[in-house]
């Protein structure tokens, strides 16, 4: 059996540069960048003491059968698109932000512990850092608004002030911004050990220990990888994906499905949403999610399938578990969604005739995906008494 997956330890600059080319990207269906300042200076100092913030996990693309819409993570901006090699499946959090905090020139945007947006830069406290008595997450690593400045009393009295390089230097800030551009930091370097008249041996200490324990640390980091090679099967990555992810609300069949046909140039979400709008003239169908469009459509090909194989000896079965839906194509999508919603719309002219007119009054609701394929696959055969008995 062919291995799945390989670990290995990747240096935190590769998969930031990795991240910035395009090279490492975001598979569609994944949630939205959403941690706070405090989680942010948190791992901050985590990476400067060398402590683990666990794995990441990537895919290898390249798999056709797999074929999800990607998008650069958070900040990242290319000047033309371009296809990735891998696509991050777990760890957006921590590498969005260490990409923004330790990548990206421009302030990031995050939340304080309220949940109210703010755009924050992120510092190294000289001073604080080289200190072995200091909390490096309490006073070493701090943010700053995006002006740069901390004010009190309302904003009337300047207490801190690091607009201007001379002035990060005259407070001993270090702007973790430029740490892996070496040209910068060098430049920081030279104006700041020029920069302390009658204390140049030591500054050239100081700054030789917050080198050491600060700029190497994060050059010297690695990051636990485990890579899924491009032969894993769809299934097979969604599961992993949501099991990797247990923190979260669990992806849906449409979720991953609407990322797959994206690929193809194909707006699922909004034929959906156009489809919903139909539906919602039945009562019956309030209670009706993209889901059950589905599985009904799933019902329609795999019995389709069936009925040309039925001269095999192992014919496939007739189903609509997650796995069936997962394998829907755009084109069996298309082929089969009109069929679908006219079953379903037939579904419930048929409960009409039984005196069901509320979604509350069908007593199992997933009895809907079945009658609704019946009635798509006789159609107006559906009509005839003998039929609409046995329904």
């Amino acid at each position: 059996m062919d291995k799945k997956f390989s670990v290995d330890d990747k240096p935190l600059s590769q998969v930031l540069q990795q991240a910035s080319k395009g090279e490492l990207q975001l598979p569609d269906f994944q949630r939205g960048w959403v941690w706070d300042d405090s989680h942010i200076v948190s791992l901050l100092a985590s990476i400067t003491l060398s402590y683990p913030i666990g794995a990441i996990m990537t895919l290898a693309t390249g798999n056709p059968e797999v074929n999800f819409l990607p998008r650069t993570l958070e900040g990242v901006n290319l000047k033309k698109p371009k296809d990735p090699d891998y696509l991050l499946l777990d760890g957006q959090q921590r590498i969005t932000s260490l990409y923004f905090a330790l990548y990206s020139p421009e302030a990031v945007p995050t939340r304080d512990t309220r949940g109210n947006k703010m755009e924050r830069h992120y510092y190294a406290n000289i001073n604080k850092c080289v200190d072995q008595f200091t909390d490096r997450e309490d006073e070493g690593i701090i943010s700053l608004p995006e002006n740069r400045l901390v004010t009190t009393n309302f904003g009337r009295k300047i207490v801190l002030n690091l607009q201007t390089r001379q002035n990060e230097i005259a407070n001993e800030m270090f702007p973790l911004d430029i740490v892996f551009s070496q040209d910068e930091t060098m430049n920081w370097q030279l104006d700041y050990i020029s920069n302390g008249p009658g204390q140049t041996d030591i500054r050239i200490n100081k700054w030789k220990l917050f080198y050491k324990e600060i700029i190497s640390s994060i050059f010297s980091y690695q990051i636990p990888t485990i890579e899924l090679s491009k032969s894993t099967s769809k299934e097979a990555v969604c599961q992993v994906f949501e099991k990797v992810n247990t923190g979260g609300v669990s992806l849906t069949v449409f979720e991953l499905l609407t990322a797959t046909f994206a690929a193809d140039n194909f707006n699922l979400r909004e034929d959906w949403k156009n489809r919903k709008e139909e539906f919602n003239k039945y009562p019956i169908l309030s209670r009706l999610e993209s889901t059950h469009l589905l599985q009904i459509i799933t019902l329609l090909v795999t019995y389709d399938k069936r009925l040309k194989l039925m001269n095999d000896p192992n014919p496939p079965a007739v189903s609509c578990k997650r796995r069936d839906i997962l394998r829907l194509t755009h084109e069996e999508y298309n082929h089969y969604a009109d069929s679908a919603s006219s079953g379903l719309i037939r579904a419930v002219e048929f409960l009409h005739g039984e005196y069901i007119f509320s979604s509350k009054d069908v007593p199992y609701y997933t009895q809907i995906v079945p009658l609704s394929a019946i009635f798509s696959v006789l159609g107006r055969e559906a009509e005839k008494s003998h039929n609409s008995a046995k329904a």
